[in-house]
């Protein structure tokens, strides 16, 4: 008897819908995209109104003719790709290949993997949407126009193996203008005072200097040392009373559940994960999960969403689950409802949640990988206390005033209880109280002290993941399935380095490809152009517009723009800085050359002297070739030199670019290897430059670690003890919880 078959995207999810299914079905995976444009070329007709040319890759190949076999001999078959453009256009391509009759083919759709919602698609089945394949199939011609024309481009303007791209070169340009921010930033120097009284009680508080003769304080208004003295000289010489107590009753209202930017922004904020990392881990929570005697779990919904909306069923089992739990004051008589703010997404998505709130992450700790569970966890806690009351603190203001000096001084002191934890009960961060003591008004106050401090303005913070993708979002760049794939693509490029941990900084090659994309194609890296692009394809997603005069629109002025520039721009202007550096090799002047990995000297001379100098940091040159006494491992002749590179020093070939040989620097620890006993712990980066330290005796050893050491052994387990944050010690053990604060000097 023959089957029904349901294709899927990925095995996970097919292991997960097959528990729910009887013996009647079959259910497959076609591994992601299974067509699309080819690699080799343009792909695009331009003459012909855009049409695409879709090639099966060599890797999908196998996977479709498995495909075309088992719907030949299948009853129906039911495309169960997600609820998206992206799924959808699956679903046509898949249609598309395996040329099936259209009265047996019916596409499902739902947001989370469970028997229930498994269920309902199947009593709801509908055909393919091609408005949104449309949406989908626009957006991958407009991002190969601007890939495969503007990226050639730069390679013949500035240097080979340079990329632009329609959403990542607008991203580059929000980076690359923080840093000009953070580099012409000049600090200031600013004062603040605090002093400390005691009440008639003999209680201890302390309060900041708030107003002088009426006028609030600005920032920067106590300025120098000198400044602050004066108005510390004055207060000493004051009596002071309780002018004025104010009591009130502050309600907290707990955020709505997630949707896909504000989960990557917290999985960046709160767990170090970056955008990429957020949306794997959320994939496979939302596919589905081995669990201890129920088998492949869908733990999550679609991580993909710009709705805020909860199923009925989700409130009605959340409200249960928190009166049973926690008691009934921490259940709401009835549902709070979020408004979705987004004017593209649907409330019949919903956001992202548990799909069971019974399901604890206490009951899963042991099931799921430590990242998984983080995150499970915060999805978790977000859902259910969306559902929960509001937190009620009493907050109190204290202002005291000062007599007998010679100016008027108001200070300010303000404390918070939380009277009751509502929907803070469950949140990790919680609620700290800060307590005053009894206190009245006209209460006559003792100074006890009184102290300035200095303090000095800060530049303004670089992107990262979390504050990156919320940029993105209020610009409308982009939409929830594109903000982890363009941070990840401008790291892949090379425009952006991951400093500091977390924190995004571009390269030398970011500003030149930057600043030359603002001067000449303003239109690609124009924030309102960009989203308005965004807009459209929302149009043509619901029907409002027809896809191929959106791309007509962009193409026609871009592809003259392209055209004209071709001319206009002379390479040599652009990659080459003339300098008074003189060729140690045959006496000619070095010009500073843009390569794929940014600037450095190289010798007039070429092709007959090929000699090149690394650039020191600032565009300057480097003080003198340090030259090692290693030997290259590519041309075992050479030696090796210090040079600074994207990710910092590294050693390469004296006879670059002849020879490419390089190796890593391997800054030492002085810490030996606790596994093997014969290294020590150096420092080393990862492709993508984040730093970690591991032993320098690998591949033989393979000891390594993400924390740099401190150079002692823990005196609980005997493991090596780890820098942590914010100054402190801790083991480098999962399973020892040793920490303690390091000492200064």
């Amino acid at each position: 008897m023959a089957k029904n078959l349901v294709i899927v995207e990925s095995p996970t999810k097919a292991k997960t819908i097959s528990r729910f299914l009887g013996k009647d079905f079959l259910v497959k995976s076609s591994f992601g995209h299974i067509r699309d444009l080819p690699k080799s070329d343009l792909g695009i007709d331009l003459e012909h109104d855009f049409t695409p040319r879709y090639v099966i890759p060599t890797k999908s190949k196998k996977t479709s003719n498995e495909l075309k076999k088992a719907a030949k001999e299948a009853k129906t078959i039911y495309f169960a790709t997600d609820e998206d453009r992206e799924g959808e256009a699956i679903s046509w391509h898949l249609s598309e290949i395996l040329g099936t009759d259209p009265a047996r083919v019916k596409r499902i759709t739902f947001h989370e993997i469970t028997k229930e919602a498994i269920d309902g698609a199947f009593k709801k089945p509908r055909s393919i949407d091609l408005r949104m394949v449309d949406a989908q199939q626009a957006r991958r011609i407009l991002d190969r126009l601007v890939g495969y024309k503007l990226s050639p481009f730069l390679w013949r303007k500035v240097a080979r193996g340079l990329s632009a791209g329609r959403v990542q070169s607008v991203a580059v340009r929000l980076i690359v203008e923080r840093e000009r921010e953070v580099q012409t930033f000049v600090k200031q120097e600013y004062w603040t005072i605090e002093a400390t009284f005691k009440t008639p009680d003999g209680n201890a508080f302390t309060a900041k200097l708030h107003a002088v003769d009426g006028h609030t304080l600005e920032k920067l208004f106590i300025a120098s040392s000198d400044q602050a003295e004066g108005l510390v000289h004055d207060l000493k010489k004051g009596a002071f009373s309780a002018a004025r107590v104010e009591r009130k009753t502050i309600r907290r209202t707990p955020p709505p559940p997630y949707i896909t930017s504000t989960l990557q922004q917290d999985g960046n904020r709160k767990l170090g994960f970056s955008a990429k990392q957020t949306m794997m881990f959320a994939q496979r929570l939302y596919e589905g999960v081995d669990v201890p005697g129920e088998g492949s779990v869908g733990l999550i919904t679609y991580m993909r969403t710009d709705s805020v909306n909860l199923s009925e069923k989700f409130l009605t089992e959340a409200a249960e689950h928190l009166a049973q739990t926690l008691g009934n004051e921490y259940a709401l008589p009835s549902p709070r409802r979020f408004t979705t703010k987004s004017k593209l997404a649907q409330e019949a998505h919903e956001a992202i949640r548990p799909t069971e709130a019974r399901r604890a992450p206490d009951a899963l700790k042991d099931v799921l990988d430590p990242d998984q569970w983080k995150l499970y966890d915060l999805v978790w806690r977000r859902a259910m206390a969306s559902q929960m009351p509001e937190a009620e603190l009493e907050a109190t203001t204290v202002d005291v005033q000062s007599a007998k000096t010679k100016a008027s001084y108001l200070l300010r002191a303000t404390g918070s209880v939380l009277k009751f934890p509502g929907f803070l009960a469950i949140t990790p961060e919680g609620q700290k109280d800060t307590l005053l003591p009894k206190v009245e008004e006209n209460d006559a106050l003792t100074l006890e002290s009184v102290e300035p401090k200095q303090h000095f303005t800060e530049p303004p913070p670089r992107y990262s993941d979390a504050s990156l993708v919320k940029a993105l979002e209020e610009h409308g760049i982009g939409r929830p399935s594109t903000y982890a794939p363009t941070i990840a693509t401008i790291q892949d490029r090379g425009y952006v380095e991951r400093i500091e941990g977390r924190r995004l900084k571009p390269t030398e090659i970011a500003f030149l490809v930057n600043d030359l994309l603002v001067e000449h194609f303003p239109e690609i890296v124009d924030f309102q152009f960009t989203a308005k692009m965004e807009e459209d394809l929302d149009g043509i997603a619901e029907g409002e517009k027809k896809w191929v005069p959106v791309v007509r629109e962009f193409w026609e002025p871009f592809s003259a723009l392209l055209a004209k520039k071709e001319g206009e721009i002379i390479k040599k202007e652009i990659a080459e800085e003339p300098t008074d550096v003189v060729c140690d090799k045959c006496g000619k002047p070095m010009v500073i050359k843009t390569g794929r990995f940014g600037r450095f000297l190289a010798c007039t001379g070429f092709p007959d002297c090929r000699n090149t100098r690394p650039l020191a940091e600032g565009g300057k040159e480097a003080a003198e070739r340090i030259i090692t006494e290693e030997i290259c491992p590519e041309c075992n002749k050479e030696k090796l030199e210090i040079v600074e590179g994207r990710y910092g020093k590294y050693l390469r070939c004296v006879n670059y670019p002849d020879c490419k040989g390089h190796k890593p620097l391997q800054k030492g620890t002085g810490v030996p290897c606790p596994k093997c006993g014969k290294g020590e712990i150096v420092e080393k980066r990862t492709r993508r430059g984040k730093n970690f330290y591991a032993c320098n005796q690998y591949p033989n050893c393979d000891f390594a670690l993400w924390s740099k050491p401190a150079g002692e052994k823990c005196p609980k387990c005997g493991s090596l003890i780890v820098y942590g944050a914010k100054g402190t010690l801790r083991c480098s053990s999962k399973e020892c919880d040793y920490s303690q604060a390091a000492e200064t000097a």
